[in-house]
């Protein structure tokens, strides 16, 4: 073998040139620049496996970056080592397996341990010719693609062939040789370094790669014939008075309706399709704050739960993660998807399908949990959306329990590995569907899917649709969550409904609403969206609407409202022209200079944009409009007008606060303070004086809030018309829905989201948690408290507003 290597030697430099030449790294992760080598140290490059290919692409690398070069020697003491060597892994021969070749550390410790001013640096290295099995259709590429099984020397040469273009390189971070030396044996020591790297090689596999994927039958004929199931079909077949052999073959057309069929030639194809889409919507595909899920995905059971504003969110993430090195995952889907052409394709890109309702259906509900359970068991990535359904209204609608109560009882009956919850926010400056959230936000049925939508969507691709971005939020481990959620919770295992489950689950989507909304993106179109739609007649001075989204971005960097919350980039100038361009303002020349109006149609469309961030600026806007009616104010009164009101709109936008409610108060009044709106003197805050600029910036913050708080007072006053126990549930949101429907048709608005019922529902839930209403029977009742804090809220409307609202309650 090593006169084997020393003939070869000759030929490595013409090898890497027309490797170099051959090869483009589609991804290399991290950027080089950042791994921070010491210069004055020995750096030792460790690669996964042995492969000329692997290190001759590292040397080729390394030269074009200016790092320190792999076919270097090392030179310790007597010992003299290549920079670059592969990890030992066990050999095989017939009989059995060969032990691991000694590993070559033990002898620099030995050196280390002479020189103690000495040091060597260790980057693991890891390269993936292709991402899995099948990179693109053909026997030879199914040959050639990386996949967890080790490679012989003709399927690499093959890889090399077929791959070159598509090949990834993982560079880890750089460990000291002499910090992992512990004092013991140079020998002992060698075997935990050795350890350590194959542990890291293995979760940069599964990051990259993901479990191995079972055939299709194979993982439904486990899920049928699991003891869950067998005996669910016993019940079921009992009760139904059928035979079990009919209710197995029932359970069997259950598992392929559900079931996906991820193929990664399909993934690889859907990936070469989706770039060529996105490059020709969008102007851009911001990402940012991957790196969170990167460093859970190599030894947790990821679960993506994305915001829901268009069709494309599961493309756009699998996309992304594809894109970015880490596995796509099976995503939840409804059944109205699994149309004619676009099942079956999204079925092989990962999609597993799921019936809008199977509670009433026990042996559905059985297999399709059965199916989630193994999926998370056996640590594939999975991805739904909490809400259930698209956003008609562009703001959090409350998670629906369903899949986060199943994934909870999966996870209590034991996974291997931890699981994370990863929330996503996916910000569009215009989505595709916007011609159809225009028809529902003035009041249209929501229509159903059809293959035909396909045939739309190509039609639109001129059509210019801004900038896209997908910011990764704050991960949620679940066992972190249920320890300070449900202390004892532990003590059920194997118990995968215990009592406490219905006070987890409603937790658990209220903390992963927060998170997602935390990671918001605020664009152009929301900006303009924020001011234009605060203005009285939907129309200001192009300057003041360039000042106020100036104020509105510095408001969110000296008190953001989002942990990981990201700013649009340009000049004001460029943003007006942004939302221009998509068509969802117009600008008229005047001789006093220029302004920005919104038509009706172009208002309503931005009611949606507005909401999407709307919750970034709910505690400026509820201080700034309780300053509409109150000149001044000190900080126990100010405390004591809003804290009854946050819990109300904190439910409605799913807001996250660092802290209590009284340290964001003071927070940002600080902020309101520091940006002219509110003058701070001896404890007392007032508001600018009525002539002057921050006056009416100050107003125009505050209108952002007035629809929420009208809704409010809407529904308590028709609550408080009646006695206690008068009405029930059912009922008062239906009045409450007609009493903010006629404020709308009296106010010349078209806002049909502004009479949603089902945000009066999210109230009385609110409401109920708070203890201000409880039921008896069917019944709502409540006592004087609720009526006081009704009478002290008033203090927030002006005389006029209040007057408004009060005669429309009347009726």
């Amino acid at each position: 073998m090593a006169l084997l290597t020393s003939l070869l030697q000759p030929l490595r430099p013409p090898f890497r040139k027309l490797l170099a030449r051959w090869v483009d790294l589609r991804l290399v992760e991290p950027d080089p620049h950042t791994l921070g080598l010491d210069p004055n140290k020995p750096t030792l490059y460790i690669l996964s496996r042995t492969a000329l290919s692997d290190s001759l692409l590292l040397e080729a690398f390394c030269a074009r970056h200016d790092l320190p070069p792999p076919d270097a020697r090392l030179h310790l003491g007597p010992h003299a080592l290549k920079a670059c060597v592969p990890l030992p892994r066990p050999g095989r021969r017939l009989w059995g397996r060969l032990p691991p070749a000694p590993a070559p550390f033990a002898a620099l410790i030995d050196e280390l341990k002479q020189h103690p001013d000495q040091d060597v640096q260790l980057v693991p290295v890891s390269v993936f010719w292709g991402r899995a099995p099948g990179k693109t259709f053909g026997f030879w590429k199914l040959l050639a693609a990386d996949d967890w099984k080790l490679t012989g020397r003709m399927r690499r040469l093959l890889s090399v062939l077929i791959n070159g273009k598509d090949v990834e390189l993982h560079l880890g971070a750089p460990l000291s040789l002499r910090e992992l030396s512990d004092g013991r044996s140079s020998e002992l020591t060698s075997r935990k370094v050795s350890r350590l790297l194959r542990v890291h090689f293995r979760r940069v596999r599964t990051r990259v790669l993901g479990p191995d994927l079972s055939h299709r039958n194979i993982l439904i004929e486990g899920v049928v014939a699991s003891p869950v199931i067998q005996r669910t079909i016993e019940e079921c077949a009992t009760a139904l008075g059928q035979s079990p052999q009919r209710m197995r073959r029932r359970a069997w057309r259950y598992g392929r309706e559900i079931a996906s069929n991820m193929s990664y030639p399909v993934l690889r194809f859907l990936a070469q399709l989706l770039h060529r889409l996105w490059n020709q919507l969008y102007a851009g595909v911001r990402v940012n704050g991957l790196e969170r899920a990167k460093a859970l995905a190599g030894d947790h059971t990821l679960v993506y739960v994305p915001c829901h504003r268009s069709h494309i969110d599961y493309l756009l993430l699998s996309y992304v993660l594809y894109r970015e090195g880490l596995m796509p995952p099976h995503i939840a889907a409804g059944r109205n998807l699994n149309m004619p052409m676009v099942g079956p394709l999204l079925r092989r890109g990962g999609a597993f399908f799921m019936r809008r309702s199977f509670k009433d259906n026990r042996l559905y509900s059985a297999v399709f949990n059965e199916y989630l359970h193994r999926l998370l068991s056996r640590g594939h990535p999975v991805e739904y959306f909490i809400e259930g359904g698209r956003s008609r209204s562009g703001r959090m609608l409350t998670p629906r329990p369903g899949m986060l109560a199943m994934t909870l009882r999966s996870y209590l009956r034991g996974t291997h590995r931890e699981l994370a919850f990863v929330p996503v926010y996916i910000g569009y400056e215009k989505v595709l569907e916007s011609s159809s959230y225009l028809k529902e936000l003035q009041g249209s049925v929501k229509k159903e899917e059809s293959p035909f939508d396909l045939v739309r969507v190509l039609g639109q691709l001129r059509q210019p649709f801004g900038q896209v971005s997908v910011n990764v939020g704050e991960p949620l481990r679940l066992g972190e969550f249920l320890d300070g959620c449900i202390p004892s919770w532990r003590q059920a295992e194997n118990d995968t409904r215990p009592p406490w489950l219905t006070r987890a689950v409603p937790a658990l989507g209220r903390e992963l609403s927060r998170r997602i909304n935390a990671a918001a993106s605020l664009n152009a179109v929301n900006l303009v969206a924020l001011v234009l739609l605060a203005t009285p007649h939907r129309a200001i001075e192009a300057e003041l609407l360039k000042e106020q989204m100036v104020m509105l971005t510095d408001l969110q960097r000296l008190h953001p409202g989002g942990v990981h919350l990201s700013l649009p980039g340009g000049t004001p100038d460029e943003w007006l022209t942004a939302a221009h361009t998509l068509g969802f303002i117009e600008r008229r020349d005047q001789a006093l200079g220029e302004l920005i109006l919104a038509n009706s149609q172009q208002a309503t469309l931005l009611t949606w944009y507005r909401n999407n961030v709307l919750h970034l600026f709910a505690l400026p806007a509820l201080v700034a409009f309780a300053f509409r009616n109150n000149a001044r104010l000190d900080r126990d009164t100010l405390y004591e007008l809003l804290a009854p009101a946050w819990p109300l709109i904190d439910h409605e936008l799913s807001v996250s606060l660092p802290g209590n409610f009284r340290q964001a108060l003071d927070t940002t009044l600080e902020s309101l303070v520091s940006l002219g709106l509110l003058r701070h003197e001896n404890g007392i805050w007032r508001r600018p004086p009525s002539h002057e600029a921050d006056s009416e910036r100050l107003s125009l913050l505050g209108r952002l809030i007035q629809p929420s708080l009208e809704r409010g007072y809407l529904l308590l006053a028709a609550l408080l018309r009646y006695p206690s126990g008068s009405l029930t549930r059912e009922e008062l949101e239906e009045h409450s829905r007609q009493l903010a429907e006629r404020l709308t048709l009296l106010s010349g608005l078209n806002a049909p989201e502004f009479f949603d019922r089902r945000l009066f529902s999210g109230l009385l839930d609110t409401l109920e948690e708070e203890g201000w209403l409880w039921r008896e029977g069917s019944h709502l009742c409540f006592d004087k408290a609720l009526a006081a804090a009704q009478l002290r809220g008033r203090v927030l409307f002006d005389p006029g507003l209040r007057h408004r609202l009060r005669q429309i309650a009347r009726q």
